[in-house]
């Protein structure tokens, strides 16, 4: 009777630890209008996010589950710390220079039946989420297969979503999907299913009602993991942490994940706010990683110029990229990129005069590579030179000696952990060179550019070129342009290939597809568009048949900025967005929608002053125009369906 008492006595104190421990899993932001509360039910891990007191996510999963350990039930709390972060860094790539992160942390340790361990970990900052797990190691096995993430979005029934799918593995061009270069549907519903059936990429957008608006996406990806996707939403707005699908990277590799213990998990981010500001100035993709290696020199960013855009393969011989190389140097930028198959079409000794040529005119080169391997059919050269360390590192050698800058790196094969390995393995060889990186034909960059110092941008979006390809695309194009500041590109650089200012999209300006979108249109998306070094798609032509003005914005836009700042908009509606670059404000207007639009918009960085405004005239041709704020701090816009305004002012 005695034993029995004190095992009753025993079970009593400990559910009544569990209840006190249940009522503190609780982490408001600094500012405490953002909270998210854990739960255990029945031993299985939830949580809630609230914002000002409004439920934006319902009771959603979390856990992992393994191949021989299940760490997402039959859970019990047994520690739990806080804790609160306060740090600055400074990352030239990004949108915003220098961050002061400031944030509370929870700290949540679980144990199954088995005496297995998992940590969660929560950050909350000012209208951002992230968490991950950590599993210790304990007992022998000193890896964890996970089969499968719990971690879950439940959104309110008056949510809908902005999405865009992701692609089933080997199809598209030469079988090179997935490559997050699927379009967006604005406005959907939740739980319709996605083009492929496979999920969506990240980032996700959601708006919850009159509520406000729920980012989600990752960070933190490296090789020690793969790089994650959303399930296919259920009816009732269920969405889950989801892992590539078994035919990505041709078949080859683990499609789940495999982590050394004791591991962590990337990072879980949700921007939440009641309104689009906190969601297009985010910077919680960079706030939670921190660089993995010193660079090996001091990196440059800035302008390029690119033959292949508008000129396409017929172009890749060394006369056309000397005209190219003259365009840099006319327009004052730092690059040009020579495109595919300048191995064979201009050859490596022809390259080398080109790189010493370019030097002359104080322009740099970057040079573009496939990645290929055993992953796709793509054909265009160079060939297997990035694929392996035992290829990489003497052409590396090469670029170096000859004095090349950078490179782009296209076709890659997916999201397993197998892939990401690749993408590390290619940039940290490229920094022992002194070489910058851009990947195209690839994956979402997730928190890249703080992660590796020599990272510049990544595709992973459906670019320029298509403007080339279809006409649809350039039906669409305001329509897409207005949703980048709000998805895509709010989470990582976006190498998008902006400012085409030919009317036809051809080498001679006289065929091919047809632009919709008025010039100024164009000038904004340098602005809108944010990657530290800009392949913009000027041609030779336009430097004696566009407005002088217009070529003179062309030669001071810069690519790096120090301050965003979110004015107004509506993703797949418009989009009004400032960026400081040292003490001068580009403010960059579009309007997607088919009627006119008027917007009254404040300007208090700018109050006061004399500033040069950039619009369009009734016959849709650009026009500039010196204007001075009144102290209200406000100034009107006008844009034409289509068209664009931009505001540069000190």
């Amino acid at each position: 009777m005695y034993h029995l008492r004190n095992i009753i006595c025993g079970l009593l104190l400990l559910s009544c630890l569990s209840r006190s421990f249940a009522q503190d899993l609780d982490v408001s932001s600094p500012d405490e209008q953002l909270v998210v509360k854990l739960s255990l039910d029945r031993g299985r891990l939830y949580y809630h996010v609230f914002l000002q007191g409004k439920e934006m996510l319902e009771k959603s999963p979390l856990g992992l589950r393994g191949s021989q350990v299940d760490l997402s039930s039959s859970l019990r709390l047994i520690e739990k710390k806080s804790g609160r972060i306060d740090e600055t860094y400074t990352e030239p790539k990004i949108k915003t220079s220098t961050v002061r992160y400031q944030a509370n942390e929870l700290v949540c340790k679980f144990e199954n039946q088995n005496k297995n361990q998992l940590e969660v970990v929560f950050r909350v900052s000012n209208n951002n989420i992230a968490f991950r797990y950590h599993v210790p190691q304990t007992g022998e096995a000193a890896n964890f297969i996970i089969e499968e993430e719990l971690s879950g979005y439940k959104f309110p029934l008056v949510s809908t979503t902005f999405l865009t799918p992701q692609a089933s593995p080997m199809i598209g061009w030469m079988k090179t999907k997935p490559s997050y270069e699927e379009e967006y549907v604005a406005d959907q519903p939740l739980g319709v299913p996605s083009k492929y059936g496979v999920g969506y990429t990240f980032p996700s957008l959601f708006h919850v009602g009159d509520r406000g608006w729920v980012l989600l996406s990752e960070t933190g990806v490296n090789s020690l993991y793969c790089g994650s996707k959303l399930s296919e939403g259920t009816k009732d707005g269920l969405y889950k942490i989801a892992f590539p699908e078994a035919g990505e990277n041709n078949g080859i590799g683990r499609a789940n994940p495999t982590i050394a213990l004791p591991g962590y998990t990337p990072w879980r981010t949700l921007t939440v706010g009641n309104n689009l500001k906190p969601v297009v100035e985010t910077t919680i993709s960079f706030d939670v990683v921190e660089p993995l290696y010193k660079p090996s020199k001091s990196y440059s960013y800035g302008r390029s110029t690119w033959s292949w855009l508008l000129w396409q393969d017929g172009s890749i011989n060394f006369d056309d990229q000397k005209k190219y190389i003259d365009l840099s140097a006319a327009l004052g930028y730092e690059f040009v990129l020579v495109d595919n198959w300048w191995d064979t079409r201009i050859g490596r000794e022809k390259i080398e005069q080109l790189a010493a040529y370019a030097k002359d005119k104080g322009v740099g080169l970057l040079l573009w590579y496939n990645s290929n391997g055993f992953w796709s059919d793509a054909p265009q050269g160079p060939k297997n030179k990035m694929n392996t360390a035992i290829a990489r590192k003497p052409e590396m050698a090469w670029m170096q000696r000859i004095g090349i800058k950078g490179i782009k790196v296209d076709f890659f094969g997916g999201d397993k952990q197998e892939t990401l390995k690749l993408y590390e393995d290619i940039l940290s060889d490229a920094n022992d060179y002194g070489l910058a990186v851009i990947f195209h034909g690839s994956t979402l960059p997730r928190g890249w550019e703080r992660m590796y110092p020599n990272f510049v941008g990544s595709e992973a979006v459906l670019a320029s070129e298509n403007l080339i390809f279809t006409q649809h695309a350039n039906d669409t194009e305001a329509f897409n342009a207005s949703l980048h500041p709000f998805i895509r590109n709010s989470v990582a650089s976006m190498d998008f290939g902006p400012v085409l200012l030919n009317k036809r999209h051809n080498r001679e300006n006289n065929g091919g597809t047809t632009r919709k979108t008025t010039e100024t249109f164009q000038l904004a998306t340098a602005i809108l568009f944010q990657t530290p070094v800009q392949n913009f798609g000027i041609t030779p032509n336009n430097l004696v048949e566009m407005p002088a003005y217009v070529i003179d914005f062309m030669k001071k836009v810069p690519t790096t900025w120090d301050e965003t700042v979110f004015i107004d908009g509506y993703p797949g509606k418009y989009c009004v967005l400032a960026r400081r670059h040292e003490n001068t404000w580009y403010i960059a207007g579009i309007n997607a929608e088919e009627k006119p639009k008027t917007l009254r918009v404040s300007l208090p960085m700018l109050s006061g002053k004399e500033v040069m405004l950039y619009s369009d005239n009734q016959g849709r041709e650009p026009q500039r125009t010196s204007v001075r704020l009144k102290k209200n701090k406000t100034l009107t816009l006008s844009l034409l369906p289509g068209g664009g305004n931009i505001i540069v002012g000190e």
